[in-house]
């Protein structure tokens, strides 16, 4: 059976000694974010995710969900009251408005503690995720009435919330979508149309579904201009709040799916439902990008927490399960043979997966910082870069931390051997729900795309260049600093592969766009390994400085944290190499096969 253990020790160091986190207290819902209440709270999560959460996942991947002859569908026993204890303890709301309900906290400290929350169950924790991500559209995009009307409810998670986008014949090209929107000269429309792959789109653990759907109103432009955002509840909503009819709304088949099990995947009927426009007509992409946004941060810390989840079980296989004998001689000579964990190929795999977990944890709270700050600063400037920098870094870390917790999750099965494939232990699930996280919310390599196509050249290139001036600030402020030479010394050369290829693209691809294609997913893997590494220096610089000082209460996790820092300048950041090698061979050899040739 899987195990599961929070890891609170890492996230409060990253938090209060690589982050500062204090340093924001003049934010908004930062100024009682110290380190008291930063373990209080990490530490009652770790226990509801350990205890709550992860006792019903491998059931529920068992059981799944199921639709009922009247279109409703059942969620997988012990979600609904794991799911209201979740809420009841305000987990939902913990980053939300007060006035609303929520308690006003940093979305930092949000996705710090859903990271172990979607460890221990990623299916039943995209519920409230998605419920998190409409409410962001409706407190950006929906009038005071909406807010009023919906948010409360939903922070509470009385009501979940979906996002409908997809159709059978458009997915990420939202301009050919055909669900259309009738005025009906009240206010309100009427929605027709089909959706597909509907996650959390019908199920029996809130009283009402409030979906936020893309249609095309009748007579407007054809293509993505013509796009509006409507909500339109499961059941209808009386002026005193109460739930009223049940709208035209309904679940017409559960998807079967290679994972995520116990996530209600849906097709969507809309026949004549009654919908709201939320933020003008024909401006729905504008709105429905505040949701994605905000579900693309969620599915990069997706792939956190399944590779996390998947190393800590094969660490634990590593060093119970016996066979063969160490290279070096034998580690354990009382026993018929050592555990496989002093073998080097499986230190490989435990050492890449714990690097990219820890590093990648690291990345993934920097990048929430930044959107605190955007939101909640008073300081124009910092507004700004902050923003820059969120809107740079969204489609790496969802597109590099999804692949590789997939990839990590492949690894730790193949610690397992024949036991990893077999479904009792657990792997197998790991493997499938990890898949679905490389695709949806924008495939990977449309988040490569989009970070070489419009996150580059946005404003002239700011964001890029002020994050290249900060990297290369750092190492050369630490440059003689003998301690931190190993790390700043690769890290720089990493930093210069990146900005070489940057300026490859800036060469190359105005006049052969498909060289810009053909090296997208490259770079963005690039760009995160590098990022990742200057997380990597800074968390070596915290760790020295305080072995430096002597006396330190966690002396024995610095120096590990130090190990697990060097390996990754030794063995991942070489990568930057090869991947820059790879992108200035341009397209030629990838188009010049004919289509017919395939």
């Amino acid at each position: 059976m899987p195990v599961f253990k929070a890891p609170v020790q890492d996230t409060l160091f990253v938090l209060n000694d690589v982050l500062g986190i204090e340093r924001y207290a003049n934010m908004p819902g930062f100024a009682d974010v110290g380190p008291d209440l930063l373990e209080a709270i990490t530490a009652e999560a770790a226990k509801v995710a350990e205890e709550v959460m992860f006792p019903v996942n491998l059931s529920g991947d068992q059981e799944g969900c199921v639709r009922n002859h009247d279109a409703s569908v059942k969620a997988p026993k012990g979600f609904k009251a794991a799911f209201d204890q979740y809420c009841q303890g305000g987990w939902l709301g913990l980053s939300m408005p007060e006035e609303f309900g929520g308690q006003g906290l940093p979305y930092t400290l949000h996705s710090a503690v859903s990271e172990y929350l979607i460890s221990a169950n990623m299916a039943l924790m995209m519920y409230p995720g998605l419920t998190q991500g409409a409410i962001a559209a409706i407190l950006e995009h929906g009038s005071d009435a909406q807010k009023q009307t919906y948010v409360p409810n939903m922070v509470a998670g009385t009501w979940t919330g979906t996002m409908n986008l997809t159709e059978p014949h458009c997915g990420t090209d939202l301009g050919l979508l055909r669900t259309k929107a009738v005025p009906q000269g009240d206010g309100s429309y009427k929605i027709s149309g089909q959706k597909i792959f509907i996650s959390a789109g019908e199920h029996d653990m809130s009283d009402n579904i409030i979906h936020l759907v893309l249609a095309r109103i009748e007579g407007a432009p054809e293509g993505t201009k013509g796009i509006s955002l409507f909500i339109v509840p499961k059941f209808m909503v009386n002026e005193d709040g109460s739930l009223g009819a049940r709208n035209g709304v309904s679940c017409g088949a559960l998807e079967h799916k290679m994972g995520i099990h116990g996530n209600a995947t849906c097709v969507m009927n809309y026949d004549d439902a009654t919908g709201y426009l939320i933020g003008g007509e024909n401006k729905g992409l504008a709105a429905m990008f505040v949701m994605m946004n905000e579900a693309r941060l969620g599915v990069g810390l997706q792939g956190l927490s399944i590779g996390e989840i998947a190393y800590q079980n094969a660490a634990q296989y590593a060093r119970e399960r016996i066979q063969g004998r160490s290279l070096s001689g034998p580690k354990a000579p009382n026993l018929k043979a050592d555990p496989i964990i002093v073998h080097p190929d499986i230190r490989r795999a435990l050492m890449t997966m714990r690097a990219f977990n820890e590093g990648g944890r690291a990345f993934a709270l920097w990048t929430a910082l930044q959107s605190d700050i955007a939101h909640r600063s008073d300081d124009a400037k910092a507004r700004e870069t902050a923003s820059d920098l969120l809107g740079l870094m969204t489609p790496i870390l969802k597109g590099v931390m999804t692949d590789k917790g997939f990839d990590h999750a492949v690894m730790a099965q193949q610690v397992y051997g024949g036991h990893g494939y077999i479904e009792e232990w657990g792997m197998s699930q790991y493997v499938r729900d990890a898949r679905i996280a490389m695709i949806y919310e924008g495939a990977n390599g449309i988040q490569a795309l989009d970070l070489v196509g419009r996150k580059l050249p946005a404003n002239g290139g700011r964001a890029v260049m002020a994050l290249f001036n900060e990297i290369g600030a750092f190492c050369e402020e630490n440059r003689s600093n003998e301690a931190l030479s190993g790390f700043t010394k690769v890290l720089k050369k990493g930093l210069n592969d990146l900005q070489a290829s940057t300026m490859w693209f800036m060469q190359n691809a105005m006049a052969k766009p498909d060289n810009a294609g053909a090296g997208s997913y490259d770079y963005m893997h690039m760009f995160g390994i590098v990022v990742i590494g200057y997380m990597w220096a800074r968390m070596a610089k915290v760790a020295e400085a305080e072995l430096a000082a002597g006396n330190s209460p966690r002396e024995d996790y610095l120096k590990n944290k130090l190990i697990t820092a060097r390996f990754y300048m030794d063995k991942v950041m070489p990568e930057t190499a090869l991947r820059k090698t790879r992108i200035e061979t341009g397209a030629d050899t990838m188009m010049e096969l004919a289509a017919e040739a395939f």
